[in-house]
């Protein structure tokens, strides 16, 4: 195959992994700061448990539909994480992004459109009446909770088909347990856009801080196990 022709077939590639990202992500944001939302609308009847149980659901399905396109990252971090396991390459990290950030803004527009305003458009917030060490450090364990049922789902083949319903559990259990200290995001593109669309930035810090140091920190040391195993 001629170099025009590999390099053909890679932008055909990374086209295809930036519409799953993208899409991929946008139905997650919905599902995830529109359940916020509407709970706020109807005035916290609905609780954690249903802002737990959207967006795992979302993850789930969405799993599922891109896994075998992009490995159905739909979260920057977790694509941070892939590209210190070398899962991705440097030159697929842009387009992982771009479709990630694109697509939450596009799913908050969406929410702010179709469903409503309420709640910064479900962002995250932290609380604070919990010590800030114990806020970040509820932070980044989540999204090493996440990482690490994530990288157990691609090192056995999708967990015999139940690896949708792992990583969408696993985040469904973080926002049920966690929540109520750091605001559970896992997801800088998840607070990234409700932030942005509000106006409600303060606490977006600790989403851009805790959600990547989670994930590399659980990415490095798989990366670390993988040259252990193969030297």
């Amino acid at each position: 195959m001629s170099e025009t022709s590999k390099t053909a077939v890679r932008l055909a590639a990374d086209k295809k992994r930036f519409l799953a990202e993208l899409v991929g992500t946008f139905v997650i944001v919905v599902f995830a700061t529109g359940s916020v939302v509407i709970d706020a609308r109807l005035g916290g009847v609905l609780g954690t448990p249903f802002a737990a149980i959207c967006p795992a659901i979302a993850v789930a399905l969405m799993v599922y539909a891109f896994g075998k396109i992009s490995m159905a990252h739909f979260n920057p971090a977790v694509t941070l994480g892939f590209l210190i396991t070398g899962h991705i390459t440097p030159r697929q990290f842009p387009v992982y992004f771009a479709a990630e950030i694109i697509g939450a803004l596009l799913a908050s527009a969406f929410v702010a459109f179709a469903i409503g305003t309420e709640a910064n458009l479900g962002a995250n917030a932290p609380n604070y009446s919990f010590p800030l060490p114990l806020i970040i450090a509820a932070e980044v364990l989540a999204t090493g909770l996440l990482m690490a049922v994530i990288y157990v789902a691609v090192y056995t083949r999708g967990l015999r088909g139940f690896g949708g319903i792992a990583i969408g559990g696993m985040i469904g259990l973080d926002i049920l347990f966690l929540s109520f200290v750091s605001g559970a995001s896992m997801n800088p593109a998840r607070s990234l856009a409700p932030a942005l669309l509000s106006g409600f930035i303060t606490d977006l810090w600790l989403y851009w801080t805790a959600t990547f140091a989670g994930a590399a920190v659980v990415a490095t040391v798989v990366a670390r196990k993988k040259k252990l195993l193969f030297r």
